[in-house]
């Protein structure tokens, strides 16, 4: 997301919230316009407050952060916003993490963790948001655990080992490979760290010409 379509106060709430939960303090109609954004997410019992989604808490440690956030904003770029600062990484990229990559993982992962809490889910137990975003949810949660995404050539092969997330024809689904070597070891790595992240694990072997993989989907109690 562009720096131009922050007002200086909305930029003001994201720097002033509060490091550990993420509460927003400012005016209403501010911490209303960062949720409106993706930043931001109301609670939905009285009082209402506001907390910073992960993608709101990237973009406060990006403000904080030296460098480029705190010169002169550009004029306003017509090309459409992104959704966010932060972006899971599924295993289809063509980049290579930067080394700055783990903190960026555990700023989101703290995130995700008190949106669970603010919506009430029970302890471990995925939230809405995970429901509705399988695949970024399930990367977040194997990155998070510190499993290595795999990274993709120009030619779409694999080039760097590693998990790779997909859809899969269920809704409630996703598919976790890990390539290129299906190794039964990672997937049964990938295997705990999803179950310890509130997810349901069906592992899957081996069946020529395929490789094995795990199938998850959020567990509901």
């Amino acid at each position: 997301m562009g720096r131009a379509e922050l007002t200086r106060a909305q930029r003001e709430a994201l720097v002033g919230a509060d490091p550990v939960t993420g509460l927003l303090g400012g005016a209403e109609r501010v911490r209303e316009a960062l949720a409106a954004r993706g930043l931001a997410v109301r609670h939905p019992r009285p009082p209402h407050r506001h907390y910073l989604t992960p993608a709101g808490r990237e973009r406060s440690a990006a403000l904080l952060a030296p460098g480029p956030e705190h010169e002169p904003e550009p004029e306003p770029s017509p090309e459409p916003p992104s959704p966010g600062v932060f972006a899971a990484r599924t295993g289809d990229e063509s980049d290579p993490p930067s080394p700055d990559r783990p903190r960026h993982v555990a700023s989101a992962w703290q995130g995700l963790c008190e949106l669970r809490r603010m919506t009430g889910r029970a302890p471990g137990l995925p939230c809405p948001w995970e429901r509705a975003h399988l695949v970024p949810a399930a990367a977040l949660a194997l990155e998070a655990a510190g499993l290595p995404p795999s990274v993709r050539s120009p030619d779409g092969h694999p080039s760097a080992e590693g998990y790779r997330v997909t859809e899969t024809a269920q809704s409630d689904a996703v598919r976790v490979g890990w390539e290129p070597t299906g190794s039964v070891a990672e997937l049964r790595a990938c295997e705990v760290a999803l179950e310890g992240a509130g997810w349901h694990v069906t592992f899957h072997p081996a069946h020529p010409p395929g490789r094995p993989y795990v199938l998850a989907s959020p567990r509901r109690l």
